[in-house]
Order: C-alpha cells, then sequence, then structure tokens
C-alpha cells in the first residue's frame, strides 16, 4: 500500500478530536499554530478556547491592549508568540479588512509566521500541496527512509520538505500533513516507540536496521545559562506593592515584575539588604528585609535557567501609584511571579 494511504488510514482511526480539526476558518487554524509552537497540545488547549472565547475574530484581537492579550497568554511562554499575534491580527484587521492571506507565500509576511506556520494555514484552510515540517515529521521520515542528515543544518529543511511533498496526495495535503504530524506525535514518539504496533513495521528502514532510537540526527545542543534573579517585594503603610514593566528586549518583554535586583550568582541576605538600602531604595525608610522562605523556584526556559528569590521589603513610607494585593493578580505577570502572588 503506498505511504499516504497508509499513514492517512491510520490517520482517521486514531487522530485526536482537536478544535482547530473541525473548521477552515484561518483565523482559528492560525491561533492554534501560533500557541502549539513549542507547546503541547494539552497544554495550549485551554488557551485556544480561552483567546477563541474573548477573541473570536480577528477584529475583536486587534481592538484588544497588549496587556489584555498578554495577560491571557500568562503562563503559555515565549511571549514574543503573543506580541507578534497581536500585531499581525491589527495588520490583518486594519490593512487587510479582516481577511487572511490565502497563499503559502503571502501568509509567509506575515510577523511571527514561519514557514511551518505558512505551510499549515495553507494546507488546512486553502487546501495549498505546501507541505508541514516540524519535529514531528522530521522524526517520522528520517525514521522511515534511514535518512541521517543532521536536522539542525538549514539545508535539511528544504531535502525533508522536498521528500514530503513527492509522498503527498496533491488532492488533499490538509489530511495527509495532519497525518504525519499526528503520527509522529502519537506513534512515532521520540523515545521508546512501540513499533510492534506501527503500520509501517513492515517497510521503516529504521526499525530494520536497528536504528530507531538514533534517528533523526541532530547535531548542535542548546547552551544553558544560568541567572539569578531576586526579585523586591514592596509592602508599604497601606499594604501596598510596586511593579514595574519589563522594557527590555529579551525573556519577558512588556510582563510586569517586582523591583528585580539581578546578581552573578545566588544572593545572600548581607548582600542583598546592603543594595537594597544603599541603592535600590535609599529614598525609602525601610523597617525589615527577609527572604520568603519557600518562594525561591528554578524557572527553566529554552536557553536560560533562572534561580529566583523573594525578598519581603516593609518601609515605613506609603508608595506613589502603590498596588495593592488584589490588583497585582490583575498584570500580566511570568508564571514564576503569578504563581507567587497566589501563595502570598
Amino acid at each position: 500500500m503506498i505511504f499516504h494511504n497508509k499513514l492517512i488510514k491510520w490517520y482517521l482511526q486514531n487522530k485526536r478530536d482537536l478544535p482547530w480539526r473541525k473548521t477552515a476558518d484561518p483565523y482559528q487554524i492560525w491561533l492554534s499554530e501560533i500557541m502549539l509552537q513549542q507547546t503541547r497540545v494539552v497544554q495550549g488547549m485551554p488557551y485556544f478556547f480561552a483567546f477563541t472565547r474573548d477573541f473570536p475574530t480577528v477584529f475583536e484581537l486587534a481592538n484588544a491592549s497588549e496587556e489584555q492579550v498578554l495577560k491571557l497568554w500568562q503562563g503559555l511562554g515565549y511571549y514574543s508568540r503573543a506580541r507578534n499575534l497581536h500585531n499581525t491580527a491589527k495588520y490583518i484587521a486594519e490593512d487587510l479588512n479582516g481577511i487572511f492571506p490565502q497563499t503559502y507565500k503571502e501568509l509567509l509576511r506575515l510577523k511571527g509566521v514561519g514557514e511551518y506556520t505558512a505551510a499549515a494555514i495553507a494546507s488546512f484552510s486553502y487546501n495549498e500541496a505546501v507541505p508541514v515540517v516540524d519535529g514531528n515529521v522530521f522524526r517520522v521520515l528520517s525514521r522511515y527512509f534511514d535518512i541521517e542528515s543532521d536536522i539542525a543544518q538549514p539545508a535539511t529543511k528544504k531535502e525533508f520538505a522536498e521528500l514530503a511533498y513527492e509522498l503527498m496526495p496533491k488532492d488533499d495535503p490538509a489530511t495527509f500533513n495532519q497525518a504525519i504530524m499526528e503520527f509522529g506525535a502519537l506513534q512515532c514518539v521520540p523515545k521508546n516507540p512501540d513499533c510492534s504496533v506501527c503500520v509501517f513495521n513492515d517497510s521503516c528502514l529504521a526499525l530494520q536496521k536497528k536504528k530507531v532510537d538514533m534517528l533523526p540526527v541532530k547535531s548542535k545542543k542548546t547552551k544553558v545559562t544560568n541567572r539569578y534573579f531576586n526579585y523586591l517585594v514592596l509592602e508599604d503603610a497601606l499594604g501596598n506593592s510596586l511593579l514595574q514593566k519589563r522594557t527590555a528586549k529579551g525573556i519577558w518583554h512588556n510582563l510586569y515584575e517586582f523591583p528585580l535586583l539581578e546578581t552573578t550568582e545566588i544572593a545572600n541576605f548581607d548582600f542583598v539588604s546592603h543594595e537594597i538600602k544603599n541603592n535600590i531604595f535609599p529614598h525609602y525608610t525601610i523597617i525589615s528585609v527577609e527572604e520568603y522562605s519557600g518562594a525561591t523556584v528554578i524557572h527553566k526556559l529554552s536557553h536560560q535557567h533562572l534561580h529566583i528569590q523573594f525578598w519581603k521589603i516593609k518601609i515605613t513610607d506609603v508608595i506613589e501609584n502603590g498596588i495593592s494585593y488584589e490588583a497585582l493578580k490583575t498584570f500580566p505577570v511570568p508564571i514564576a511571579i503569578h504563581n507567587f502572588i497566589e501563595m502570598l
């Protein structure tokens, strides 16, 4: 049986019931694809429902404030995706009258839309015969055809895209693309796939050559940087605190946080207390400084491990524009700070 027939037959019998598979609406497909970049389906699903509830069309998303979008995105990570999503929604609503581009090449011009996302929208919404190539596709094809090309190299993506295009039935690219991604997500998984029940176990070259756990080949390892964040949680005479916006480029851009003291290693009480009293808040009369015991966390991002400590600073003053505890909950903040606020 030809590859795509067997694959699609498996898909129709085993596919998950996902809401974005029940529509050809490019807005909903675009939302789902942006959310699922570097995010598991089970984690992304509640966010998809929340966004389609609060922003049922691209116009509502475009008219929302950035803070509304970031707050709804809170906890999903990679916040540049949310900012790009918002900017692109404005462009589509205002410049394109709410009508999405209808070809792969035109979709690629949208901010935050790369080759994979453009291919997904083009095939799922407009049935354009363009292959999607993600980690699942790399894994399925590299194993089935025993391809040892390094998937960390840009040229390899082109190689796999050309192969996927050859295999794709040109009259139904959407189902093929969904099928090969689902097969990689459910059957041909990264570690310990159950090849005994695989529909391709009679023709998979990696299985025949006992190379399943060796493919795909990926050379580059992500270098992880350790950073040390000390969040300074002020409490004034009224019980109010202070947040500030992260305006610098980098992680958590435009999210809110407590005043931050970043150090080169885990900081001790004496150092933090000295910095607070002499350099950071010399204009306040400080009653006490103490570390929140039990609040220290290590927050792992793709390229960084953040060692986060929280310090309580009580002052006799009244903070100008101080923020109450209840109001703290309304600001879009990184999930580590959200969790801390919830336990206060």
